[in-house]
């Protein structure tokens, strides 16, 4: 099943989403990308679901990498799955994107001891049956750095997975700037502290 969440969009995203067999739900302001997230979630939950694959709407990831994803979380070789650009194939990724992927991967293992080599990248699987307590707090795009610390938290079993990466113009266009991307860290640490 698909499940999109229209996070408060002023344009026509929403009647575009208007697919059948698709569930459509719908935030009436924007929320950001952490609650659109747990929203999404939280509705799969309802509907019985154990798995989930969350997968950005910006067109950069590929829908064929879902199968063996899912696969490994079916095989339980895992409890979450993430994507790596840097273990796949990353098609015109900016230079100054990927060293600050690189330096941003290297922040998360300070903070958190967990070894990745893409720590922001929206493509995951998760068996959510098995963790109930996987909740996402950070609204806004600190969600996944606060992903990073559940899956220490919850004692998660991780796997990096290659994946293909499109960049578009679009794509490009969707990305954090470098400030912004130094403001997300902050909004975590933030967030954490506050806790």
């Amino acid at each position: 099943m698909i499940i999109v969440v229209d996070d408060g969009s002023s344009d026509n995203s929403y009647q575009e989403a208007c697919i059948p067999g698709v569930y459509l739900l719908r935030h009436i302001v924007n929320l950001g990308q952490g609650a659109a997230l747990q929203t999404g979630i939280d509705y799969a939950k309802k509907l019985g679901c154990k798995y989930v694959v969350t997968f950005d709407s910006d067109g950069q990831h590929c829908a064929d990498d879902i199968e063996k994803f899912i696969e490994v979380l079916r095989k339980n070789e895992a409890d979450i799955v993430l994507c790596s650009r840097f273990l796949g194939k990353a098609e015109n990724i900016p230079r100054h994107k990927k060293y600050f992927l690189k330096v941003a991967a290297q922040v998360e293992r300070f903070l958190t001891g967990i070894n990745l080599t893409d720590v922001h990248n929206g493509f995951r699987a998760i068996n959510v049956a098995k963790f109930p307590n996987f909740v996402i707090t950070q609204n806004r795009m600190s969600h996944a750095s606060e992903i990073i610390d559940l899956i220490k938290r919850l004692h998660m079993r991780y796997k990096e997975m290659p994946c293909t990466i499109k960049y578009s113009e679009y794509s490009l266009s969707k990305g954090q700037s470098m400030m912004n991307s130094i403001n997300i860290v902050i909004e975590f640490i933030l967030g954490k502290a506050i806790k």
